[in-house]
């Protein structure tokens, strides 16, 4: 029997996508500031007050206090239960999600593995070619080849193209060398083991082109020989933070370079995009060793209406089109388009707009071909179309390819397109469509998760203890206003905490133990927070807003991090350390004021020598302590 998923899954997952998409595909957002904005889908309102963070992946709404990371977003606008939201989004996503033995064995003392250092180390990566292409002293053979492409030094940077220098260990010791960080570098793709335990770098004596993810993490990167190696293109392998099939190239500047895209150009060289880019064609991405994928094409749809195919015009180039035209096809809903752009054998899209410049490319887009004409006149390609024997065959090479569009308008409009062509009459068209029920041995076999139902085990998202709790029923339009600001210093942690998670690394354990007697519920979940922390420093906004979903304390969580406009822009870590320092003293603090209250109430010409040498000391700390938190810093 199936068990629970694993907590690391699900904060690989919460990595992986992106609120944005999931939210605007549901809710359409508005860019306000460095967020995103909406009316709520909770409750009834008249101006926006629903906010979404694509920095810590949460959302939140000023108005009834709904918040929370992509998960509990699915769970309440579409009431899903708990595995339903993770297989909604894991599907998405292209994940497999896996499940732990449901009783006994050692998962619950397995470690969680994070992508998180993995996504720094590639940044380092990144920083480290760059750095080489401005020092190393073989550097101007780079320099100089990009130079020949016609590239700018503005562009090189804006894409953050660097040097792989000869050599084979030329990485690893230029980051500093060392057992942890050689095994991360092989982890990351960077590093190749060979059979025979050699370990040297992947990349040598290469341009190399950083990919980003659609968070613009560095995740992988593509390499172009400047000697007579091959293979000439050298793209990273597939690792936990990669996948070929997800990505495009250039995707992430595009959506940087302009606010709302009206269009994105697939291309099939990286060398194409950035030369594009340098020429104001600022929306072109490509596939990175892979032919185009539906996963491909559902993440541009969800940015813009409209692709563009940009091919050779040669045997090869067509195939490869038509391959993309058959990932299109499930994703063609009303409203969206695709076309298709054969450029001269022999000639790229760099030779087009460098030859012709921005004004000739855009104007050979505008000759691109629909995908409707490029689908029908590929079918047809060979076929007498004068005779009915040419007709009836070109009619049952295409239904295949129409049946897999989506119910809409956009469909219909197909059939009565083919019907035009080979003279049919639509109803005769439509009857063609529906064919006969398969037999049930040739059913697809789709898995055992075809029929999924909830494990029967089952009992919810795990919380800060690793304990299970029931899911909560969703229910929506319930919401209640939120509280204002925070309630105590307790809460002021909490949000600086939640506002930038890592800082919970500046908290030494004595500080900690200091926090232990501050009571209260607020107090506790201080200190769960903590310990999350400190047990899993990887952790981010939207993982810890899924560890107290659908309790008291994710409300308040969900409260506090969406009141960011609180936190000061700078000096988060200091301000964090004072807050816990003032936290520490509390409980002594409030000891020695209820006992300079209790001398106080006392009749001083009725006091023992003793208790007023008592008051006298207490006020003479209390005074002290006062002083000192008053003390200027610096």
């Amino acid at each position: 029997m199936a068990g629970r998923i694993p907590q690391a899954f699900l904060d690989d997952l919460l990595d992986r996508v992106d609120i944005v998409e999931v939210i605007d595909r549901r809710v359409k957002l508005k860019k306000s500031g460095k967020n995103y904005s909406a009316r709520c889908p909770f409750h009834e309102e008249r101006s926006p007050s629903f906010s979404v963070n694509p920095d810590k992946q949460f959302y939140y709404c000023f108005g009834c206090g709904a918040g929370g990371n992509a998960l509990t977003f699915l769970m309440e606008y579409e009431n899903l239960e708990f595995p339903q939201a993770v297989e909604n989004l894991a599907s998405n996503a292209g994940m497999t999600i896996p499940r732990e033995p449901s009783r006994g064995g050692h998962d619950a003392a397995q470690q969680e593995v994070s992508n998180k250092p993995l996504y720094a180390l590639m940044e380092r990566v990144s920083t480290f070619y760059q750095q080489q292409l401005r020092n190393h002293p073989q550097a101007h053979r780079a320099v100089d080849y990009l130079k020949a492409r016609g590239l700018s030094g503005e562009i090189a940077k804006q894409f953050g193209l660097g040097f792989a220098p000869p050599g084979w260990d030329s990485l690893h010791s230029g980051l500093g060398g060392g057992d942890e960080l050689r095994e991360l570098l092989i982890k990351t793709g960077m590093l190749v083991k060979n059979e025979s335990g050699r370990v040297y770098d992947r990349f040598r004596d290469r341009v190399v082109f950083p990919i980003h993810d659609r968070r613009g993490r560095v995740i992988a990167f593509g390499g172009r020989v400047l000697g007579d190696d091959k293979p000439k293109y050298l793209n990273s392998p597939e690792t936990e933070i990669f996948h070929k099939g997800r990505e495009l190239y250039g995707l992430y500047q595009a959506r940087q370079n302009t606010r709302k895209l009206d269009r994105i150009l697939v291309v099939e060289g990286y060398m194409d995009v950035i030369a594009l880019a340098q020429h104001g064609i600022s929306y072109a991405t490509a596939t990175l060793g892979t032919a185009t994928s539906n996963t491909h094409l559902d993440r541009v749809y969800r940015l813009c209406p409209e692709v563009v195919f940009c091919f050779d015009g040669d045997e090869a180039g067509r195939k490869a089109a038509f391959r993309a035209l058959e990932a299109a096809l499930p994703c063609m809903e009303d409203g969206r388009q695709a076309k298709f752009l054969f450029l001269p054998e022999g000639q790229d899209p760099d030779d087009a707009v460098r030859g012709g410049g921005q004004a000739h490319f855009e104007a050979l887009l505008g000759k691109a071909v629909p995908l409707e004409t490029f689908l029908f006149d590929a079918v047809a390609q060979g076929l007498d179309l004068a005779s009915l024997d040419g007709r009836a065959r070109m009619s049952k090479l295409a239904l295949p390819y129409v049946r897999q569009l989506p119910e809409g308008v956009y469909r219909q409009l197909m059939f009565q397109a083919l019907a035009q062509r080979t003279g049919l009459e639509l109803s005769s068209l439509m009857l063609l469509e529906a064919p006969s029920p398969a037999p049930t041995d040739a059913l697809p076999d789709y898995g055992p998760e075809s029929d999924y139902e909830p494990p029967a085990d089952y009992d919810g998202p795990p919380g800060p203890d690793q304990a299970q709790h029931e899911p909560p029923q969703p229910a929506r339009f319930t919401h209640q206003a939120p509280a204002k600001g925070y309630s105590n210093l307790a809460q002021a942690a909490i949000a600086l905490v939640l506002h930038q998670p890592d800082i919970a690394q500046l908290v030494s354990p004595d500080l900690q133990d200091g926090t232990d007697e501050v009571g209260g519920n607020d107090g506790q979940l201080l200190r769960e927070l903590l310990q999350l922390l400190h047990r899993r420093p990887e952790s981010s906004t939207a993982m810890l807003l899924g560890h107290w979903y659908g309790t008291d304390e994710g409300k308040l969580l969900s409260r506090l991090a969406g009141q960011e406009r609180l936190i000061p822009a700078t000096a988060i870590e200091q301000q964090f350390v004072d807050t816990m320092t003032a936290l520490a003293h509390l409980p002594h603090k409030s000891k020695l004021a209820a006992q300079v209250d209790k001398l106080k109430l006392t009749n001083y010409a009725e006091m023992s020598e003793l208790e007023k040498q008592r008051l006298k000391d207490l006020l003479q700390e209390k005074l002290q302590r006062d002083a000192l938190r008053n003390k200027p810093k610096g």
